[in-house]
């Protein structure tokens, strides 16, 4: 399995069999202008909440790829107004089987609102069992202890957590969240893009491996094996 960083919160998981595009921000980013849009491929684009910096390239993309959009309920309107029909709405405590795998919705204690302004929906994370691995992407969220729980669904072979601290977690809560999650490897996100969450790289790193996780900061653009 293999996870390719796109910047900000937004990154691809490739199962072997389908690719998965979690909250695709990409355009709007300073810092991934190198990043063509147009040549990233998805099957599912998983959405976590509304704000613009996470779906602001939702639309273009799973038009063109035809990728199928696993949201919030409330969402789907909005999405069905830019010309998408193609959604699976799920809702929090929720699960599914797809044909990747399955997906479980997590709490997520964070704010959501689309682009016109509308209500878009509670925040959520994800739980994805796909090709024998299980990983959580939390979306925003501040730590809370319902992180607990995860590892009664899941043995997580990694998860992907927001550091920037600010409008999320900072990477000292992150690090504690891997601990409640189970996880002993993160992929860091939610960090740089904007100057209120710039991060220190290297006590970032010690937060974690401080408690035995390993942490990595992929460049954007990168490829690593998860």
């Amino acid at each position: 399995m293999q996870l390719t960083f796109f910047g900000h919160a937004c990154f691809l998981v490739d199962t072997g069999s389908h690719k998965l595009l979690f909250d695709p921000f990409i355009s709007p980013n300073e810092l991934a202008k190198h990043i063509k849009i147009d040549n990233i491929e998805a099957d599912f684009i998983l959405l976590s909440h509304a704000h613009g910096d996470h779906l602001a390239n939702l639309i273009p993309i799973a038009k063109r790829t035809g990728a199928k959009v696993i949201c919030a309920p409330d969402i789907s309107g909005w999405l069905a107004k830019n010309g998408l029909s193609n959604v699976h709405v799920m809702n929090i405590g929720g699960a599914f089987d797809f044909d990747f795998g399955k997906v479980k919705c997590t709490v997520a204690h964070h704010s959501s609102m689309l682009p016109d302004g509308s209500y878009g929906a509670n925040p959520m994370g994800f739980i994805v069992y796909a090709a024998g691995k299980s990983f959580y992407y939390s979306g925003d969220t501040g730590l809370t202890l319902d992180m607990q729980l995860i590892p009664k669904w899941a043995k997580l072979d990694f998860a992907v957590l927001p550091i920037g601290d600010n409008f999320t977690m900072g990477a000292e809560d992150a690090a504690l969240a891997a601990t409640f999650a189970g996880a002993t490897k993160v992929i860091g996100v939610h960090y740089d893009t904007f100057g209120w969450i710039k991060i220190d790289k290297a006590a970032a790193t010690k937060a974690f491996t401080d408690k035995g996780i390993e942490l990595l900061l992929p460049d954007i653009g990168e490829t690593v094996e998860v």
